[in-house]
């Protein structure tokens, strides 16, 4: 029996790009392969993506660009990524749905909640693209705002190369302590970086509870939707 019924996955742009410009497609497909491996064990699963593997906003407003035309870029490297995962993830045999903030008809659906509660319901993966199809929001924001509209019971924040919610940054204190659990009033109080602070004050005023892990080992998602204590659960506390 699983731990959670509905998750929202949240995925870097980063994860995709393997850490370089770009989609990497083995990286991809290791991804797909825990997606699908969780979508087998019964559990409905949303992801939203971000797109710093192919643009960053507000890294390209420091060079000079427009801020809301650097952010809508963003939101189509968004989608590229989307389309990569949808791609491997029916290779696998699992149905997906794309769905865009931004409206695109040949390659996905426009994002209507209820459209994307009931592909769930019927066994089909749903991917969040696009952003909030809206300048100056990110998506860890986006992440949670779909979580809460699509009524899911969790936010599984799949870190690369931290595996969970620290003190401080531990590569760069080697005297940081990472948390097993937090809750949202304490993390912020603490200043502890874990998500864009909209998006967490999002969660902590609708008591949505999230869990901050890392993605290595393979298998480390679908452990966490069953139960498993891994990484940092962070709650609206009492």
């Amino acid at each position: 029996m699983s731990g959670y019924q509905r998750v929202l996955l949240k995925l870097s742009g980063e994860v995709f790009g393997g850490g370089r410009v770009g989609v990497d497609p083995d990286v991809v497909q290791k991804i797909a392969g825990e997606i699908a491996s969780v979508h087998e064990a019964g559990t409905q699963v949303a992801v939203v993506t971000g797109g710093g593997n192919f643009f960053r906003g507000a890294e390209l407003q420091q060079r000079g660009m427009d801020r809301v035309r650097a952010d809508y870029m963003g939101m189509l490297g968004i989608v590229m990524n989307c389309l990569a995962l949808q791609d491997f993830l029916e290779k696998m045999g699992v149905e997906t749905r794309v769905q865009t903030a931004i409206t695109m008809g040949q390659v996905a659906e426009p994002y209507v909640p209820r459209r994307a509660i009931r592909h769930m319901e019927k066994g089909r993966v749903v991917i969040f693209g696009a952003g909030m199809g809206m300048p100056f929001f990110s998506t860890d924001t986006v992440a949670v705002q779909r979580a809460l509209e699509s009524r899911c019971d969790v936010v599984l924040v799949a870190k690369s190369g931290v595996d969970g919610v620290y003190t401080a940054d531990p590569r760069l204190d080697p005297a940081a302590v990472k948390l097993d659990e937090v809750t949202y009033d304490e993390a912020m109080s603490r200043g502890l970086r874990i998500m864009d602070q909209t998006a967490f004050a999002l969660c902590g005023e609708n008591g949505l509870p999230m869990v901050v892990f890392g993605m290595e080992p393979e298998g480390n998602i679908l452990r966490v939707v069953r139960g498993e204590r891994i990484g940092t659960l962070v709650t609206a506390g009492t």
